[in-house]
Order: C-alpha cells, then structure tokens, then sequence
C-alpha cells in the first residue's frame, strides 16, 4: 500500500487539476482528514507538505484554528510522507504524537512533514517524522514530531 499512495499522486498530480484532485481523493480515502480539507501541494520521498484552509468549521472559541484541527492537518502531511519514504518491503504505524502551541493559528496554514533519508535506514524501528504548522507570515504555530513504527510486512 505504501508506495500505492505516492505513486496514485505521481500519476494524477500530471492531469490538470491534478494536486485538487488527489487532495479529494486522499480524504476519502482517510474520510477524518476531510474536516480539514488538506490541499495536497507537495509530496516527496522525506517531506510533504498540505495547507489548511482558517475557516469556521475549524475554529475554537476564539476564532483560531483549533489545535486538533491542526494536528490533523499534521498528520495528513505525515501520512503522505510515510507513503513516499517506507521502502516497499516495509509497513508503518504512528505511535503518538507530541507537539506544542508556540503561537496562535490565525491564519490559513502549510504543514509540513520531513524526515532524513538516514532515518529510514534503521528499520524496523521507530522513525520520528518532524512536524511544524506555518502561518501565512512565516511563523510557526504548532511544532512537534509524530512517532511511526517500520516493521516488515507479513509474507502473503
């Protein structure tokens, strides 16, 4: 399934509308991610990166992009990079998350999802996939690293 994903967006990302289109599909695929509507705008063995839209849908009590609805965004970014990263003879799982709030989501914002190449070569193992949220003015309001483990898949 891994490489399913990644090579679903190479092929669709060509056609014009391609980036909007994946970006759908990839939602209804993990139907939780439509609550943020992640634009997929890049993918990339060890990095990914979709924006999320500031609308109400997503606030909190205070007009900002709720935490959750960042860390959604988050892990949908993750996703896609563990998609394009995790060697086909190898699965993964994330383990958790842990992430902190340095300031406000006022914004529209890009999450991004990186890796090193090395890190990818300890597997099976854990590998800490690095996360951060950008508002539109360059700052970053949610940073933190979500846990995957790489196991090697089961033999048919």
């Amino acid at each position: 399934m891994a490489q399913q994903t990644f090579d679903l967006y190479r092929r669709i990302t060509r056609l014009p509308a391609g980036k909007r289109i994946f970006s759908l599909l990839y939602s209804l695929k993990a139907p939780y991610f439509a609550t943020v509507r992640p634009n997929v705008r890049e993918v990339r063995a060890n990095y990914a990166e979709v924006s999320i839209s500031n609308r109400r849908r997503v606030h909190n009590h205070i007009g900002t992009v709720h935490a959750i609805a960042v860390c959604n965004g988050l892990e949908a970014a993750m996703g896609l990079l563990a998609e394009a990263t995790c060697p086909a003879d190898k699965r993964w799982l994330p383990r958790g998350l842990s992430v902190s709030y340095p300031a406000k989501s006022s914004t529209d914002l890009l999450c991004i999802a990186e890796t090193d190449p090395q890190q990818w070569e300890a597997t099976p193992g854990d590998v800490d996939i690095r996360v951060r949220a950008i508002r539109t003015d360059g700052e970053v309001v949610v940073e933190g690293v979500i846990p995957v483990y790489v196991s090697m898949k089961k033999k048919a």
